[in-house]
């Protein structure tokens, strides 16, 4: 069951290593290339990648709850398939509801969204989804975190019997 557990926890690592570097990627994007339009392009189809791959690990993450989770208190069962269940709900809502929104405003401007008004309603609400998809992908990213401490610290085999939990005579053998 450790090796189970390890495998699971490399998914998860893994989808939040990619959103850790999507941001780094984001940002960089519009640092570096010459268009505004161009960045939000590379941040865009970065973005569908983090969300298709955190839909697929959290799914499959969920589904591997159902076995192999005997001798685990029910209630860590139970918050870990909340989280899963956030971090799939919060990639798929980013990308099939806010990304679809956005992609929709975008094709109502004509020409890129720096060219409108501050004030313009387009503009002011393609920045209102922005912020409301980096809120999900925030809020994906910090269930992910937490699943990952509740799978990593969760204990497999007999527990042992430590008797004094002060003493750390057994910890620092010379």
């Amino acid at each position: 069951m450790k090796f189970f557990s390890d495998i699971r926890l490399l998914l998860l690592g893994i989808w939040l290593g990619a959103a850790v570097f999507f941001i780094a990627v984001a940002q960089s994007a519009f640092a570096v290339l010459p268009q505004r339009e161009l960045a939000g392009s590379v941040v865009n189809s970065t973005l569908a990648v983090l969300n298709y791959g955190g839909i697929v690990i959290s799914g499959l993450l969920l589904l591997t709850t159902l076995f192999g989770m005997s001798g685990v208190r029910p209630l860590w069962v139970w918050a870990e398939r909340i989280l899963l269940m956030l971090l799939f709900g919060a990639c798929a809502i980013g990308h099939f509801v806010i990304g679809f929104w956005l992609s929709s405003i975008r094709s109502q401007m004509n020409g890129p969204i720096d060219d409108l008004a501050v004030d313009d309603p387009l503009r002011v609400e393609f920045n209102m989804l922005h912020e409301y998809s980096v809120w999900v992908l925030f809020a994906g990213m910090a269930a992910a975190l937490v699943t990952f401490f509740i799978i990593s610290n969760r204990r497999f085999g007999k527990p042992e019997n430590t008797g004094d939990v002060y003493d750390f005579s057994k910890e620092f053998k010379v």
